[in-house]
């Protein structure tokens, strides 16, 4: 900025010229200089005052609008604020195939106290005593009397009159705060596929819903995808038969005082399985805890589908005739003669009751179950071809059902795999596989001899994946099996349904014992394995029952043929018709029915 001389030289020279006084323009100048200054100070303090104001009037609305949404919303208990990474409350639901709930998400509201801020505290103690009855009204005192103490939570999750019961308490240190639980609208039906789920990442606002167990865990991360958009998990499982084959399994695990039982459905084409059940079960809304001492296997939580390993007996007898016959050495009438002695590695091979069938055909081994004619039939197979083809029919691994448990059921397979190995294993002894093996093995002779791989996932089509066996020899042992039913000497008679032309084969195996090796005499796994319909096989069903005994009669039975065969004929009665297959009846059949109606 130029500045103005007070006295400028030209000026005052020129005022003493004309006799004027030099003083009157330094004066003038002082003037005018103290005006611009004004004037530019004024200026500027206006400015300050209008950003002031500005401010001012941005700050008050803000708190203006803050306060009109504050008194549009409704009031809510104070809040904590959760510490860390933002808590993802959402989970997708799950459903069955056909679109019903499974699992879903329902608001709830936790429980927590400030002791600091609480007026009563050993009384509101102990009236949360009476309202909880699992609560120790003791130890809640010394905690809500604790000066140190300045949050606790009291419950994780409320009924609507729990919550109307703490609230009546009057106590301002008792607070409740919103979130989501997972909830089982079927309860105990398909527990151990669904599994079960916990609060993971939680704060007194929201909490985070994790799976524990079963599909929960194995989908979990799937399930908590915020990009899912709320689009369910839609299982295989068919809700009306899963209800209908638990009743009938329930009924007959007590029928046949079983102190445990297990089935399998599945869709032999696809792989899907519509139904699984592991008896006894529990409550996924109420999951128990795990046992500490004892044997895994007498717990509820334990799934005697996937994860019970088993000698599963005789219904193993069919892979050996099948292999033998897809090698070419034998055909269903080829003769082999049963008769004994027959002695492996120096061990007797013997047959149930002492039987001596003598010179019979393949065919008639599966029908009468022999264990000579069995043992024959693999040691012309051989170990190692035997032992191929048992592990391409997947019996080896652990199965990839999408169910943490599945990992833990792998089968239990010899060190050495001798002659005797080779025997007794092609009738189910010596090898310890779980139901659903057993139904994944069965599949691919059902559907033409193709291997599937099981999966509790809805598929639009089947999904055959290496061949196995040839569909004329696979055919010929699903007669095999059709005739193990329907024949009069068929070791599963009982399990015949009039129109669904069921075939399957019986499994009869001793539990070892748990110390000091060897078999018990008494205790028994009972499975039978069975196809229907086998004049065009749709599904597979396994029904195994753990120490099952028949006592109708005047001595107990334990055979699969007097327990697991009558509850599989059962089931498949009821379940049928669910699943949309009809009736079909052989010639005479109809008006046999008819003439005994009337």
């Amino acid at each position: 900025m130029t500045r103005i001389p007070l006295r400028p030289l030209a000026r005052i020279l020129d005022a003493r010229k004309k006799g004027e006084d030099p003083d009157a323009i330094e004066k003038e100048n002082r003037r005018l200089r103290h005006e611009e200054m004004r004037d530019k100070m004024r200026l500027r303090a206006e400015g300050r005052l209008l950003v002031l104001a500005m401010m001012f009037f941005c700050a008050y609305a803000v708190i203006g609008a803050r306060m009109g949404m504050l008194s549009a919303s409704e009031p809510r208990e104070p809040r904590a604020q959760a510490s860390g990474a933002s808590i993802i409350a959402s989970r997708a639901d799950i459903t069955d195939r056909h679109g019903r709930i499974l699992a879903t998400n329902m608001t709830t509201h936790s429980l927590y106290a400030h002791p600091q801020q609480m007026i009563e505290p050993e009384r509101a103690a102990e009236r949360l005593a009476e309202i909880f009855p699992d609560i120790d009204g003791e130890d809640l005192k010394k905690r809500f009397t604790d000066p140190k103490r300045k949050f606790l939570w009291v419950r994780k999750k409320l009924s609507p009159e729990q919550m109307q019961a703490v609230h009546d308490i009057g106590e301002p240190g008792l607070l409740f705060g919103p979130r989501e639980m997972r909830l089982y609208p079927n309860g105990p039906i398909l527990s151990h596929v669904l599994g079960g789920s916990s609060f993971g990442a939680e704060g007194v606002h929201s909490a985070e819903v994790i799976g524990t167990a079963g599909i929960e865990r194995f989908f979990d991360k799937e399930l908590r995808d915020p990009a899912r958009e709320g689009v369910p998990l839609s299982l295989s499982i068919d809700l009306t038969v899963q209800a209908a084959a638990e009743e009938v399994l329930d009924a007959g695990m007590k029928l046949m005082n079983a102190k445990g039982a297990a089935s399998v459905l599945m869709d032999v084409h696809t792989g899907e399985v519509i139904s699984i059940v592991s008896l006894p079960d529990f409550d996924p809304n109420d999951r128990p805890s795990p046992p500490t001492q004892g044997s895994p296997s007498d717990s509820p939580l334990f799934n005697r589908a996937v994860q019970g390993v088993y000698e599963l007996g005789s219904t193993f007898k069919i892979f050996a005739a099948a292999q033998a016959m897809q090698l070419g050495l034998v055909n269903p009438q080829t003769v082999i003669d049963t008769s004994p002695p027959f002695k492996v590695g120096g061990h007797r091979i013997g047959e149930f009751d002492n039987h001596n069938y003598g010179a019979i055909s393949v065919e008639k081994i599966i029908i009468k179950s022999s264990n000579r004619g069995t043992g024959k039939l693999a040691l012309a197979i051989g170990a190692e071809r035997q032992k191929d083809f048992l592990k391409a029919m997947g019996l080896f691994d652990p199965t990839p059902l999408e169910i943490t448990e599945a990992m833990g059921g792998k089968p239990l397979i010899p060190a050495r795999w001798g002659d005797l190995s080779t025997v007794t294993i092609s009738y189910g002894h010596g090898i310890s596989t779980t139901p659903l093996h057993l139904a994944t093995a069965y599949a691919a002779i059902a559907n033409g001899g193709h291997i599937v791989k099981p999966t509790l996932l809805k598929q639009p089509g089947p999904r055959y994946q290496d061949v196995i066996l040839s569909e004329r020899v696979a055919r010929d042992a699903l007669n095999m099996l059709r005739q193990v039913v329907s024949h009069e000497d068929g070791t599963a008679s009982f399990g015949d349904v009039p129109g669904y032309s069921v075939g399957g084969k019986t499994g009869t195996a001793e539990k070892p014992k748990e110390r000091g090796g060897g078999y018990y005499k008494d205790k028994n796994i009972n499975t039978f394995a069975s196809v229907f319909p086998t004049n065009d096989p749709k599904y597979v069903l396994v029904v195994t029952l753990d120490e099952a005994v028949e006592t109708s009669g005047p001595k107990p039975r334990r055979t699969a043929g007097w327990t697991a065969v009558p509850v599989a004929a059962e089931m498949i009665g009821r379940i049928a018709p669910l699943l949309g297959l009809r009736p079909q009846y052989e010639t005479g059949q109809l008006d046999v029915t008819m003439s005994a109606s009337d």
